[in-house]
């Protein structure tokens, strides 16, 4: 349980690397910072339509579209994101086409290498922990 609670928080943590880095990226990805409680709650929501859609959308184009089985990661970022600001809670604008298709791509990326990198970089602290504890 606690390791599905610590991939958890690290994955929340890289979505909302990756919403900061297209904010700061691209003029038409706009974090309403004076909504940061919108913000808050369109990362968590973003993180929870993630999970759902990743699998889910492999699922289909696996059945009807396997040459698509390479995007999937970019198809749930941008199903996700076009949910989270149709959302009323605000926290979240995108007005151009780059900040859809570029701002899907760059969230995509930050994402995916926080998922990778922000583990290794707590595990390795944790293991230094446990040899100094030990010596």
């Amino acid at each position: 349980m606690i390791t599905f609670l610590f991939r958890a928080l690290l994955y929340i943590v890289s979505a909302g690397l990756g919403l900061i880095a297209a904010d700061l990226a691209l003029d038409g990805f706009q974090i309403e910072w004076s909504k940061w409680w919108g913000f808050v709650i369109c990362i968590l929501i973003f993180t929870l339509l993630q999970s759902i859609l990743s699998p889910w959308i492999t699922k289909i184009a696996d059945r009807y579209a396997p040459v698509l089985l390479g995007g999937i990661g970019i198809v749930s970022t941008l199903i996700a994101l076009i949910i989270v600001v149709l959302l009323p809670i605000g926290g979240l604008r995108i007005v151009d086409a780059a900040g859809w298709i570029l701002g899907s791509v760059i969230v995509w990326v930050v994402t995916a290498l926080g998922s990778v990198l922000l583990p290794m970089i707590f595990l390795k602290r944790r293991v230094a922990e446990k040899r100094a504890r030990r010596a």
